[in-house]
């Protein structure tokens, strides 16, 4: 492994009772077809140690939400993955929305699904699992972070841990 870059990015999972803000993409190289993912983006170089103001601008960017529309906005889950020579690092919030009339913008198409229909569409493989493990543990305060890796007979799974700081606990 030679040189490696960082690519630092914010997903939000926004809730309306039980029905979660997905947007809807069309097909790339990756995913053909189509593709579903929360809201968010790529961290500015001027937000790189800010990933929750990053997020809170790609939501206003894809769906006319603002912060004064949501309720217990809060990072839930770091996540890490290589793709080639660069190492993304994902920061997921989830919240609540008081709002359900998103405007969707040139990113993709916004549809409110039910939370149990979550596992049956098209994501990113660390997104599936991810969501996943929220779906499992919902009424968790902790920060995981989830390192994605090939498991048995190379099929990814995550390894998680609670990010806790060791002189606090």
């Amino acid at each position: 492994m030679g040189s490696m870059e960082v690519r630092q990015m914010a997903t939000a999972f926004l809730f309306h009772e039980n029905r979660v803000l997905m947007m809807k993409k069309s097909g790339s190289r990756v995913y053909p077809g189509v593709f579903w993912t929360g809201l968010g983006g790529h961290l500015e170089p001027n937000e790189l140690n800010h990933p929750r103001q990053a997020c809170l601008r790609e939501i206003c960017e894809e769906s006319g939400l603002g912060e004064q529309d949501l309720r217990d906005f809060s990072l839930k889950y770091i996540l890490l993955r290589l793709k080639e020579d660069e190492i993304r690092q994902q920061f997921v919030y989830f919240g609540k929305t008081v709002r359900t009339d998103a405007v969707p913008s040139e990113e993709g198409e916004l549809f409110w699904v039910g939370a149990e229909e979550l596992p049956t569409l098209q994501t990113s493989k660390i997104v599936q699992l991810m969501l996943e493990h929220y779906l499992t543990h919902p009424d968790s305060n902790d920060v995981m972070v989830g390192t994605i890796a090939p498991g048995p007979e190379r099929v990814p799974q995550i390894q998680w841990a609670r990010l806790i700081d060791p002189m606090v606990f």
